[in-house]
């Protein structure tokens, strides 16, 4: 039939006797003048434009600026598009032959799709006079259609007529696109205005460092996310990195957020209750309300669009028909239904991702905000709340990590709370239209299971906390035992140790298996109730009614029982969250409340100095480049040109003043009392008194960081005259350099360590360097002073990090310096180097003020002033000379202690100090590093150069791939009979749910006559096997996940106990691989559960519609490449910025434990607004890379949202076609098309859970690359029957040719060594640093690989033996005390095979027993872990305790006695003699004195040995390498 314009049956269609305008025909084709005149001018102008434009665009986005009324623009435009469409489908069903009915209205829709694009155009180039073009359109538009509805209204064609309605409505629409167009004219001026207004664009659009701009794009940028991901990585294989993702927009940094929230909390303290806590809940209202109650309004449109499905599905179900017609007639085609549908759930998933994106964005900024205020308050936070217990690390790092994420966790949920009830109220509603009293006996069988989930949820919160619980001492006990696994595997005590992890793992197991229970509980609800509240409403439907309900009844009342599930489910989740919500802002206030430290107004004397942050750095430069002579100094020198007398009077300059001071540590106990003290300026006061007597609460309390119960602090004031000169030449004037006795570093390099905010000054810096004698340290380290310092220093030792420490505090440039006890951790040769170069002459050439603790009293000549200290107060104060005169008792006191402190200085002298042996291990823990990083940098070369070569789908493949191998190892350790019952019951229940569904359709079609209730029956059937089924793989998943956790942690322990000892050195990536390995594995089983069911009914959906209708697998095909590439290039991207919020969160929780640790130090050196900077980078970095990641899964649930509504609408359109042609039952076009409306809901799980289970199997790929590694052979080839029960019972040792190495890849350490020990003997070895003396120490235990030669202890070849005979027969003292976590008992015996006679003698002889008898529970008495209740020399005396309960016939000491002063030293030397009198003893010297009355005497270089007699003979050798050792050590 051909068409033409105004109908092809009448010739008075085209009759215009009565007017043109009273023609309908001429006053449509009026209407399209507008439509071709816009189409007309804009298309040159948009090709035009777009040529020049788009490079510009995409470079600067500082081009994106948005017109007034953006925002309403687009909705208008939306708008009318719906309209059009409307417009179009009346014409069409109307009257199919009218060209003039719907031509127009096709026109106009796509002339409003071209204004859009080019108002966005013109937009981002910003180029409004081009925008004239659109005003003139809407006129237009405007006037035509007014002209139709003014002649509709004369024809009498009124509002019961539905084109009436629609072009009414496009009169106001184009009114109000007109009306905007104005408004911009107003604004901008571009057009009959003489002066036109000039715009920039916001700030952040001008810096080029700030990517995320979701909030200044397009509305329809901001529906569908597209900006965002076009902002991120352009190329698949390009890993995003910080720079790439950028900045964060200025509202939405952690500042801004949190002056908001803080200005709302403070408002809320009023003058009258200053005292009353202001209220967390209103203030997080009062700052964040507004984007959570548009969130809210989001999510209501969204809610109730959903409703909009069921219905269409009884509407196609029904109805299966005009010049004008009215608009129930255009609602009752199904055709139009299926494209509301389709409009339907695309408005509903928009509304519903814009409401998630809006509530993940403010719980970010919520976050970013409080983060912030909580580490204002620790900044603020009084010393005595951390030393006194009352607010711990864990406490601090709890509220960071856990509360703070806790609540935005909530307020991600937090529309859901008032959302959820008027869903499901409208639910019932609905299903009580369709189904009358049957709907509600299903609905209350939803409502009473209700609270069943809700105590199931709240069961799985209880459980979890106590499987945390356990979880936490299992990974304290396994990193007791790494730190600690040389030392058991020498004791052959790894299988006891192995054996305590279990049991915790044991307890923890319980837990889980509990866990494991309410989490497959909590699945088998959710997927059951639906069933089991279809089967309640049919059953009672049938009883009711007698006859089964229709189809369009049964699949919209299916369809509605699926929506109402959700908000049920979630419900319990979300009163959870709401309850921990709770729970956290307790926490949270109780901390913002807890005490803060003084004002500080006292440290600037009376005066108050105010330091505006602004001025901070003045002058500073100048300060530091011109070190050794400042002005001030000069004009010290000129007021006092002698050097001052040594005893300050009241009128001479003091630094600090002390008078009457009380102070105390927050309880009631005064732990300074009756202080008055002088601190003379530019001169060296030494603190000095027994150890606890007060001298560190006494530098702090002069800091301000103590509670001052009387008394004052006085610092110097300035004087009037040279006020301003001084505070200009030095502006760090009340900043102090404090050395905490306690060394605290930074997680940075030793530079920045070091220069601790200061400029960087090169000769300063190497002349501190020197001072502390850091240099030789430096050389060792990989990448020298830019060698990152692990978290707490982990990587350097004591004396190293104390050095550093003390370097921080000479560099800074300030007037006063604070030392706590810097000769602590420090050998003899250090300390005097220290004192001479570093304080003597560096600090005191600066006439610097110092104040220095120290317990080393042969530098109190050196002091100008001395304040000695007893029990809290201050015992005498003075010069020496004042402190000999007046109290010859201290003095002579002091004279002892010197002379013994003289004699220790004379003996240790040695050539293998402290500092040699410190560094010897800083080489070794970087040297094992060094070789693994070269094998790594070599791969990872390889691996670049294949890259490039790769094409990028090549690359996209790799990096998006899911490895399957092993996931198979990960499932077959779980048991493969369990793997058959999951893969089989998940099948099963399916399949079984699909035959529910597929029975009530033929149910409902069924004009048959056989009865109702044989249908009943078989329905009921099903339901009660569904309902099991959904039990049965619940249980299924959750255990087999338990199973496979469980085999994995026991196979990943025994791997890390019994590696051999060149793993173990790598000790915390170790505790990384277990402890996050083992964690991750626990989360496989509910993803794994989720991938699988949302896999099964995105399959089985698409399979009955396609059974249904064939026709849709045509279109499945295109639909398919879309869902793969958008899954495929969303892996890729979510698993990169996965890994960038983990990497972004680590340092930022560092940063606040690092913080909490050093409060003391940063508030000394007034570094608080430098560090709060540094938190405010890290958290916006890591808000930064979340939001990207939470906006990269709106992107992709919003395609693969509309996505599904493609399926929607192909499944309804091929079933109403099918239907039409009468090719199937009206019941399962109901099925389909209920099944299709599920699709939408599981595609974007099934990519999401794929992506997840990517991250998780990269945990299990690390678990069994480990497990690929090789053990220790501790078999042997001898059994151990065949050893004497008394070996070694002489303590005989031949040593052959023997030649060791720690890794076969690693050059030889020991080569060709030949020695004899004769039973009994005291060996005595030594040698330099390197020489290999440790290493042949561990080659009697068989430690390293002996590739040649042999060790032959009392017959027996060692290599031959069984590992755990051959160690547990042995004694070893290492260099590094080690005591685990438990009792002394345990500590000394974990076998528990001794009687405590044994364990008594074996105290004694380690001189402790008097200080255990003396402990509460004397052998039971608690260690705690690492043994740090214990001194460092106390701990080395346990551990020789260790090797004397043991009985055996040889003793092998590694420098065992490096710790321990002098006098218990010579005692436990005559101790090992006659302990140890028959039996055979090695010592590994430390200092040479020790091995002077040895028997014989091995002297050791590079791996040889270079001397071997008896002492007396070596020292006749004058040139020998052991006497030149020997007169070192005189």
């Amino acid at each position: 039939m051909a068409l033409s314009f105004c109908g092809n049956n009448d010739i008075k269609a085209y009759s215009v006797e009565y007017g043109v305008l009273n023609n309908g025909c001429f006053v449509d084709a009026l209407n399209l003048v507008p439509h071709v005149f816009l189409l007309f001018i804009t298309f040159p102008i948009l090709f035009i434009g777009w040529g020049s434009q788009s490079s510009k665009v995409q470079i600067h986005h500082n081009t994106w600026l948005h017109f007034p009324g953006h925002n309403m623009r687009w909705i208008l435009t939306f708008l009318l598009l719906f309209v059009h469409v409307c417009e179009f489908a009346e014409g069409l069903v109307s009257n199919n032959n009218h060209l003039h009915l719907f031509m127009p209205a096709f026109m106009g829709f796509i002339a409003a799709t071209t204004s859009v694009v080019y108002y966005h155009n013109i937009e981002t180039s910003n180029f409004p006079k081009l925008l004239l073009v659109l005003f003139i359109y809407w006129v237009l538009a405007f006037i035509t259609k007014s002209i139709k509805l003014w002649k509709f209204a004369e024809y009498k064609v009124g509002p019961q007529h539905l084109r009436f309605c629609i072009t009414a409505l496009l009169v106001i629409l184009y009114g109000l696109l007109m009306a905007v167009e104005i408004n911009v004219i107003r604004v901008r001026k571009y057009v009959f205005f003489a002066n036109p207004q000039k715009v920039k664009p916001p700030e952040d659009l001008q810096d080029l460092g700030v990517r995320f701009l979701q909030p200044f794009v397009n509305l329809l940028s901001k529906v569908d996310f597209s900006k965002l991901i076009s902002m991120a990585p352009q190329k698949i294989n390009m890993k995003p990195n910080l720079l790439y993702i950028g900045k964060l927009p200025i509202a939405m940094r952690a500042l801004t957020n949190y002056l908001r929230l803080k200005d709302a909390y403070e408002d809320q303290r009023t003058a009258e209750d200053p005292e009353r806590a202001p209220s967390i809940w209103r203030s997080m209202y009062r700052a964040f309300g507004r984007p959570i109650l548009l969130s809210s309004t989001f999510r209501y449109l969204a809610d109730l669009l959903g409703f909009a499905g069921p219905l269409c599905i009884s509407g196609i179900e029904t109805y299966l028909g005009v010049y004008f017609m009215s608009s129930t007639e255009l609602l009752q085609n199904s055709s139009v239904l299926a494209i509301l549908l389709f409009l339907a759930l695309v408005l509903q998933r928009t509304f519903l991702q814009a409401s998630y994106y809006v509530t993940i964005e403010t719980g970010i900024n919520l976050r970013g905000a409080l983060l912030a205020m909580i580490y204002n308050k620790i900044l603020r936070l009084s010393t005595s709340n951390m030393s006194m217990g009352e607010m711990t690390l864990g406490q601090i790092n709890n509220l960071v990590a856990i509360e703070t994420n806790q609540l935005m966790w909530f307020l991600f949920l937090c529309p859901n709370l008032w959302a959820m009830p008027v869903q499901i109220v409208m639910g019932v509603i609905l299903l009580y239209y369709l189904l009358g009293c049957s709907a509600l006996v299903g609905a209350s069988v939803i409502v009473l299971l209700a609270p069943v989930q809700y105590l199931i949820a709240t069961k799985l919160a209880d459980t979890q906390k106590n499987t945390l619980e356990h979880s936490t001492d299992r990974l304290k006990t396994t990193t007791e035992i790494l730190k600690g696994i040389k030392l058991l595997k020498l004791y052959a005590w790894e299988n006891i140790f192995c054996d305590s992890v279990e049991e915790t793992r044991g307890k923890e197991l319980t837990s889980l298996k509990t866990f494991a229970f309410y989490t497959s509980m909590s699945i088998f609800m959710n997927a059951a109730i639906p069933i089991a509240a279809v089967l309640a409403t049919f059953v009672m439907h049938h009883f009711i009614n007698k006859t089964g309900p229709s189809p369009s009844e049964a699949f919209a009342a299916l369809a509605l029982f699926h929506i109402l599930v959700t908000p049920l489910f979630l419900l319990s989740t979300v009163v959870r969250f709401a309850v921990k919500a709770l729970v956290s802002v307790q926490k949270l206030g109780e901390f913002l409340q807890s005490d803060e430290i003084g004002d500080d107004s006292w440290r600037n004397g009376d005066i108050s100095v105010t330091l505006e942050p602004g001025k901070k750095h003045l002058g500073m430069v100048s300060d530091t480049i011109n070190r050794k002579q400042p002005m001030r100094y000069q004009m010290d020198n000129y007021e006092h040109p002698t050097r001052r007398p040594l005893r300050p009077t009241e009128t001479e300059d003091v630094a600090v003043k002390v008078s009457n001071g009380s102070f105390t540590w927050g309880s009631n106990l005064l732990t300074l009392s009756d202080i008055n003290i002088r601190i003379p300026t530019g001169q060296l006061t030494m603190i000095v008194g027994q150890v606890g007597c007060g001298k560190s609460s006494l530098l702090l309390a002069m800091l301000g960081e103590m509670q001052a119960i009387e008394g004052r602090v006085y610092w110097r004031s300035l004087n009037s005259s040279n006020a301003g000169f001084e505070r200009n030449i030095n502006k760090n004037r009340y900043s102090v350099a404090y050395a905490a006795q306690k060394s605290w570093l930074l997680n940075a390099t030793v530079e920045e360590n070091i220069t601790f905010g200061s400029p960087f000054n090169k000769q300063r810096y190497k002349a501190v360097i020197d001072a502390c004698s850091l240099q030789p340290d430096i050389d060792l380290l990989p990448f020298g002073d830019q060698t990152e310092i692990g978290e707490r220093g982990i990587n350097l030792s004591g004396g190293q990090r104390q050095r550093i420490c003390v370097a921080r505090a000479l560099y800074q440039n300030t007037n006063i310096v604070f030392l706590d006890d810097p000769f602590s951790a420090l050998d003899i040769h250090l300390s005097d180097h220290l004192m001479q170069e570093g304080i003597l002459k560096f600090l005191q050439d600066d006439k610097r003020t110092v104040v220095l603790v120290t317990h080393k009293l042969q530098y109190l000549i050196h002091a100008d002033w001395i304040i000695a200290m007893k029990d809290g107060s201050v015992l005498r104060e003075g010069t020496l000379k004042d402190i000999q005169t007046h109290d010859v008792e201290l003095y002579d006191h002091w004279k002892t202690l010197m002379n013994r402190q003289d004699q220790e200085l004379e003996k240790d002298i040695q050539q293998d100090s402290q500092t040699t042996l410190e560094r010897k291990t800083l080489r070794r823990a970087f040297y094992s590093r060094e070789a693994k990083n070269q094998i790594d940098d070599e791969d990872e070369e390889e691996e670049e150069e294949e890259e490039d070569d790769d094409n990028m789908s090549m690359t996209t493949n790799r990096r998006s791939k899911i490895p399957w191998k092993v996931c198979w190892c990960y499932l077959s350790s779980g048991g493969f009979f369990m793997v058959f019952l999951m893969v089989s019951s998940k099948l099963l229940k399916h399949s079984v749910i699909v035959a529910i569904d597929y029975w009530l359709a033929l149910w409902t079609s069924s004009k048959t006559n056989q009865s109702d209730s044989y249908y009943l029956t078989v329905f009921i059937i099903l339901c009660a096997a569904g309902i099991t089924l959904c039990l049965i793989t619940s249980l299924t998943v959750e255990f087999l996940g338990l199973s496979a956790a469980t085999n994995l942690h026991h196979n990943l322990l025994n791997k890390i106990i019994h590696a051999p000892i060149r793993y173990t050195n790598t000790t915390l990536q170790h505790l990384q691989v277990y402890s996050s390995t083992v964690n991750t594995c626990s989360h496989i089983p509910p993803t794994l559960e989720s991938l699988t069911r949302s896999t099964l009914l995105c399959l089985s959906a698409i399979g009955v519609i396609a059974s249904i209708t064939p026709a849709f697998l045509i279109a499945l095909v295109p639909l398919g490449v879309a869902f793969y590439f958008i899954q495929k290039y969303f892996r890729v991207a979510s698993k990169d910025l996965q890994d960038l919020d983990d990497s972004t969160q680590l340092p930022l929780l560092c940063h606040f434990s690092e913080t909490a640790e050093g409060l003391t130090t940063i508030r000394a050196f007034r570094q608080e607004a430098r560090f709060k900077q540094r938190m405010l980078e890290l958290t916006d970095t890591n808000n930064t890379a979340y939001l990207f990641l939470s906006a990269a899964n709106r992107w992709l649930e919003v395609r693969t949202d509309y996505l599904g509504a493609v399926i929607v609408l192909t499944a309804a359109a091929t079933s109403i076609w099918s239907l039409r042609y009468g090719l199937q039952a009206g019941g399962l076009v109901g099925l389909g098309l209920t099944y299709a409306l599920t699709v939408t809901n599981y595609l974007n799980w099934v990519v999401r859970n794929l992506a997840d289970l990517e991250v998780q199997m990269a945990a299990v790929k690390k678990v069994n690359s480990f497990l690929g590694t090789e053990s220790e052979n501790y078999e042997g080839s001898m059994d151990s029957s065949q050893v004497p029960e008394n070996w070694p019972h002489n303590g005989e040792i031949k040593i052959q040719d023997l030649c060791v190495r720690y890794d076969p890849m690693l050059k030889p350490v020991l080569k060709h060594v030949n020695a004899y020990v004769e039973p009994g003997q005291k060996v005595g070895i030594c040698g330099r640093t390197g020489s290999g003396k440790s290493s042949l120490s561990l080659a009697f235990f068989n430690m390293v690989d002996i590739f040649e030669g042999k060790i032959i202890i009392d017959g027996i070849d060692i290599c031959k033996l069984p590992l755990q005979t051959l160690r547990s027969r042995l004694s070893i003292i290492l260099q590094d005390p080690v005591l685990f976590s438990g009792s002394i008992r345990f500590n000394l015996d974990p076998e528990r095979t001794c009687t405590d006679d044994r364990l008594w003698e074996a105290l004694e002889i380690a001189q402790l027993k008097n200080m255990v008898k003396a402990l509460a529970g004397g052998l039971d008495a608690v260690v705690t872990e690492g043994g740090e209740n214990f001194s460092v020399g106390q701990r080395q005396l346990f551990c020789l305790a260790r090797a004397f309960v043991r009985k055996s016939s040889i003793l092998i000491m590694d420098e065992a006695t490096a710790s321990i002063d002098m006098a218990t030293e010579n005692i436990l030397q005559k101790v090992v003699m006659t302990a140890f009198a028959d039996r055979t003893v090695v010592t590994i010297a430390h200092r040479v004195h020790t091995i002077l009355t040895a028997d014989l005497v091995i002297v050791m270089k590079r791996g040889n040995i270079l001397e071997y007699d008896k002492p007396e003979t070596l020292l006749e050798q004058e040139d020998g390498m052991f006497a030149s050792f020997v007169k070192a050590d005189m």
